[in-house]
């Protein structure tokens, strides 16, 4: 069996002991809903680490979204730890070792972004912070996933800001792109009020800018972003399980990025819900690497 390919090309460990910035991994299933099929999600990490390869070569040349190259003339200092073993349906197993490479990662100290399928691997994402918090959320999507269950799973795809609201080592969260009808009921939005979050909805970012969320975020706070593939408009990102028109731009997704990372820290990103099966040419792979791209140049600029 060939072994994956890295995304564009970054080693699996650094040479000399160096610590890593930036660690990337993979995970391919979450939390699925009894009766329910992940496989297709399962497909992600390698989609957009194979998306990545034709820029591979590329990574001294000049990026226009980084004003410079994307290590800003340093050596590669971010690796591809490959994927952690996940099974579907078996989610408390599944959930229990994205938490474990969680720790590991943060341990050493580097920023944890892990790329995948479903959002339901959020939540592990987000507990695996427990120990380094406190932490806001910046979650970019079309949903506000706030359902407290479904099928009798509280893990799931639909509840992972649910969650978060529960985790002492969140401070606060801030959910932008969000638009149309989704799975949110009343309930769920009385809820996620009360609770403080802020919303920001994609008309809002079309006609005040990413300022309209990033004004939200406290100054110098530590965030962890959970980038949802859904709250890019499907013209740009067809490979989701939700198209849902008026979504945000990749423009908008970077320049939020690049705001987050000039007024606050940031202390980890996931990727998710990238559907590859409903992917159009190749598109929505690409625009997810370019997008992790943008991430990586933004970490490895911060002080």
């Amino acid at each position: 069996m060939t072994a994956s390919p890295r995304f564009l090309g970054f080693p699996d460990r650094l040479a000399d002991g160096h610590v890593p910035r930036a660690v990337i991994f993979g995970a391919g299933h979450g939390s699925t809903y009894p009766g329910k099929d992940s496989s297709g999600h399962a497909l992600a990490a390698d989609a957009i680490r194979a998306a990545s390869q034709d820029d591979a070569a590329l990574i001294e040349h000049w990026d226009f979204d980084l004003g410079g190259p994307l290590f800003d003339g340093k050596p590669v200092s971010c690796i591809d730890a490959g994927d952690v073993p996940t099974t579907m349906h078996d989610n408390a197993g599944n959930r229990a070792r994205i938490e474990a490479k969680m720790r590991e990662i943060l341990a050493l100290p580097s920023v944890p972004i892990l790329i995948g399928g479903d959002c339901s691997m959020t939540i592990p994402f987000l507990t695996g912070f427990t120990d380094h918090g406190p932490v806001w959320v910046l979650q970019i999507d079309a949903h506000i996933d706030w359902r407290d269950e479904v099928y009798g799973e509280r893990h799931g795809y639909s509840s992972p800001m649910r969650r978060a609201s529960e985790m002492p080592h969140v401070a606060g969260m801030v959910q932008v792109g969000l638009r149309s009808v989704g799975s949110a009921g009343i309930t769920d939005i009385e809820a996620a009020r009360r609770y403080g979050s802020r919303f920001v909805t994609a008309r809002e970012v079309h006609a005040q800018g990413v300022e309209a969320a990033l004004r939200h975020i406290p100054e110098g706070a530590r965030v962890v972003v959970t980038l949802d593939c859904d709250s890019l408009d499907p013209s740009i990102m067809p490979g989701v399980a939700a198209r849902t028109p008026g979504g945000l731009t990749c423009t908008q997704v970077i320049d939020l990025v690049a705001g987050l990372g000039r007024r606050a820290r940031i202390a980890g990103v996931d990727l998710v819900e990238f559907y590859p099966p409903a992917d159009i040419d190749g598109l929505s792979a690409l625009t997810a690497a370019r997008l992790l791209v943008n991430v990586v140049g933004t970490i490895v600029r911060q002080v």
